[in-house]
């Protein structure tokens, strides 16, 4: 019989149970220079796939070689490699100030400051060679918009542009209390503070891509690796904001919820976990040149390879026990 689709709850309580185990067991998440690939490749993937949400049509090697090399293959438009150039920029600034602050912070989770950064770093290279058509001279990166903004398809108008600057300081004020105990779901708590930003839209332009920077700074401030929402679920983010618009935080929480636990079983976890140390399957399963999960988790539950299983229900294993069950099935399979 298949396997239904998890229901909300469980994926929240999965992502919670690996949270607390990589904090527990594991140290809790790298610093940059501890395990610079991880952050390297989060990197190359967020800004690939978030700036292709709003349209850039570089593909995942393009934008490696150009934030590792400062080549420009292919032959895009030099706009769509500012815009990448500038997501990674900004990215990289996110990872390390989440991870270790510079002394112009205070403590809290999040700053005004720190807010019109990150729009600067993404917006200032695309803005040099393709400013925005209506900008005016007090619209550059980094500062809020003097326009209003025409009410979207699906009806969501954001506020007058006089009340984008108190609109900011409650929103920060109310990103500064997710530390605090609260009854919704924490994952529904940040769809809230993610589309409230969304919902003011602050900046003339590059709000998209500056609203999923700030959530992800927020999730490595409060030690979740970061976030990222793939290109071909975009429909499915876009359906998500929209129900967020009416008030329901759930579609949206969920989708983040999925895109960090996936993110810390496919980079975070193989890189801080040892070879001997049991970690969930999904950690060791490579849907691309390895073993898929799927096949794991059946050789798991045939005891074909070496696994407990967790009091929730997850399969636990080693890259040693993998080795050496990989080992195993190719000298079976010669034979």
């Amino acid at each position: 019989m298949a396997r239904g689709r998890p229901s909300r709850q469980t994926v929240y309580d999965r992502l919670e149970e690996a949270i607390t185990d990589l904090r527990t067991r594991m140290g809790g998440l790298p610093s940059p220079d501890e395990a610079e690939a991880i952050w390297a490749e989060l990197w190359h993937q967020e800004a690939h796939h978030s700036t292709a949400l709003e349209g850039n049509t570089l593909v995942l090697n393009e934008v490696r070689k150009l934030l590792d090399e400062g080549r420009a293959v292919g032959s895009k438009d030099l706009k769509e490699y500012m815009e990448v150039v500038g997501y990674g920029n900004a990215a990289k600034w996110v990872y390390g100030q989440a991870l270790e602050p510079g002394d112009w912070t205070n403590g809290d989770l999040l700053s005004i400051q720190e807010v019109r950064t990150v729009h600067h770093e993404t917006m200032d290279p695309v803005w040099r060679v393709a400013p925005h058509p209506h900008a005016t001279r007090a619209e550059t990166p980094g500062r809020w918009r003097q326009h209003d903004i025409a009410p979207f398809p699906e009806g969501m108008t954001p506020p007058p542009f006089p009340e984008v600057h108190h609109r900011m300081t409650d929103w920060v004020a109310a990103v500064n209390g997710l530390r605090q105990e609260a009854e919704e779901p924490f994952a529904e708590r940040l769809a809230q503070v993610h589309n409230n930003f969304e919902k003011i839209h602050p900046f003339l332009d590059g709000n998209g891509r500056s609203g999923r920077l700030l959530l992800n700074l927020l999730l490595v401030r409060l030690g979740y690796p970061p976030a990222i929402v793939f290109k071909n679920e975009r429909a499915r983010y876009l359906k998500a904001m929209r129900k967020a618009d009416g008030g329901d935080y759930g579609p949206l929480g969920e989708l983040i919820a999925r895109a960090v636990t996936n993110n810390l079983y496919k980079f975070v976890v193989p890189a801080v976990a040892g070879p001997a140390r049991l970690v969930p399957l999904a950690s060791l399963a490579d849907e691309k040149a390895g073993p898929r999960l799927r096949a794991l988790r059946a050789a798991a539950e045939r005891g074909r390879l070496r696994a407990q299983k967790a009091p929730n229900g997850t399969w636990l294993s080693s890259r040693n026990w993998v080795d050496e069950y990989l080992k195993n099935k190719y000298r079976r399979t010669k034979e």
